[in-house]
Order: structure tokens, then sequence, then C-alpha cells
């Protein structure tokens, strides 16, 4: 029931919902990239200039916060047996239209990546990218994707840059300064001028001791860097200053066993 749901989780399904629209058109070109043409992030880096995505064929994987459904996508075509769990029933419509019209279909769960319907150790790789890594509590989503995952098991999340966060406004509609405007010392929740939303960073300090007592082996730290002349549709950074410090990065742990 919605009245059992954080507080949070209903202010970002609220957000979203009303936000969906905005995301059909990026949805829709994501889901038309082959294997080996995926690009990351909102500054659209090749999957073959980074190495994200590890062999899947043949693995149960789960994304947390698909969105649109376009990762889930990447992984069912790479062979994966994919399902996507997001907080939107409205970007799960347009992931339902898109299985349909691409005749690509995997399960698509309207829920909380906080609690998972799924039995322990159901899943070989969580993955997240702008997903339930920042719109959900990691204090939270990291010990269910612990759960759901097999010994040996993977976990991968694109999240804002930790420099980046520091230095955003609250105003998400100005760009990021090259100072810092919020402490670094106990970062966790933050709320926006601008909209109801609710997110969620860690410093990388809190990042490598949560992520260690849910039994992962951290094994790369991956900043994405845009090329030259490389634009976004977000106002929060510019292309100079995510050219001189990582406005993306990538946490990539292996579960323990």
């Amino acid at each position: 029931m919605t009245a059992d749901l954080p507080d949070h989780v209903l202010r970002n399904r609220s957000a979203w919902d009303r936000w969906a629209v905005d995301y059909v058109a990026a949805g829709e070109r994501e889901w038309r990239l082959e294997p080996g043409h995926e690009t990351w992030g909102i500054w659209g880096i090749p999957e073959s200039d980074v190495h994200l995505l590890p062999e899947v064929a043949g693995l149960d994987t789960i994304e947390f916060g698909c969105g649109t459904g376009y990762v889930s996508a990447w992984l069912a075509r790479r062979g994966a047996r994919a399902v996507g769990i997001d907080n939107s029933e409205a970007q799960l419509a347009t992931a339902r239209r898109l299985q349909d019209e691409h005749d690509l279909h995997f399960p698509l769960l309207h829920g909380n990546a906080e609690d998972v319907p799924f039995p322990d150790a159901s899943f070989d790789l969580v993955i997240s990218e702008y997903g339930a890594s920042i719109w959900a509590d990691p204090y939270r989503w990291v010990p269910e994707a612990a759960r759901l995952l097999r010994p040996g098991g993977r976990i991968t999340f694109l999240v804002n840059g930790l420099v980046l966060v520091l230095c955003m406004l609250d105003d998400e509609n100005e760009p990021a300064t090259a100072s810092m405007v919020r402490p670094y010392r106990g970062l966790h929740r933050l709320e926006w001028e601008s909209d109801e939303s609710v997110n969620f960073h860690l410093g990388y300090g809190d990042w490598i001791r949560l992520l260690r007592a849910n039994d992962f082996e951290v094994e790369n730290l991956v900043e994405l860097w845009p090329a030259e002349g490389s634009t976004t549709n977000y106002p929060f950074v510019t292309g100079d200053w995510a050219r001189n410090w990582p406005s993306e990065e990538v946490w990539m742990a292996r579960k323990r066993g």
C-alpha cells in the first residue's frame, strides 16, 4: 500500500510520473541502440570507450529504477534474462510500449527498489543508471541488492560525480560552480528548491563502508569524461566543467562468496 511507503518514495513517484513525458524521446533513442553501440549518462559516452557492461549471456539481471527500460533492453539483447523495476507507472508505460514496438519483452515491475518482491539470490547482476542509485536511499537499496544477488554476482551503478554534487546549486536549473556549496561531511539526502523530489548521494568513504558492510568487494570506480564538443540537455552542469571535474561516476562491485 502506498501509505506504507517512505516519504521519499512517494515524493519521487509523484515527480517521475509528472516528468515521464519528458523522457519518452530519450527512451525511444536508447532503445534503438544495438549491442556495442550503447551510450551512458548525460553525455552519451559510448560503451565501447568505458566497458561498463559485463558478459551477461545466460544471466539473470535486474535494473533498479529502470525508467523507460532501455538498459534492460540492452542486457536482453546481449542474452540476459532481464527484469526491470521502477517507482513510476508512467515511465513503465513508455517501457511497455517500446517493448511492443521492438518485440523485446521482459518483466517490468511497478515498485520500490528498496523492497523488491523476489527471493534471496535470484540474480547475477544488479544495475542502475541514475535510477534507484540516486532516487532511493542507499542504506536501503544496497542491502536489498546484496540480498537479491547470488555469491559472485555484480552490482554496477552510475551516479552524479561526488565533486559535482558538492558544487551543484540548490536550483538545478543553474550550472555547477567551481566552488563547493554544500558540506561533504554527512552527505546523504538532498532536496531541491525547484521540485518535490528527493535524491541521495554519499561520500567515497561512506560508499565503501556501505558496500563492504553488505559483503561487496569494490572492483572499480570509473569516472566518465565527455568528449570535446559534447553537449547535454541538463542545465546543472556545463561541458567545460565536466571536462575538468568528473560529473558522473560508475561504481562496480562483486558480492563475495
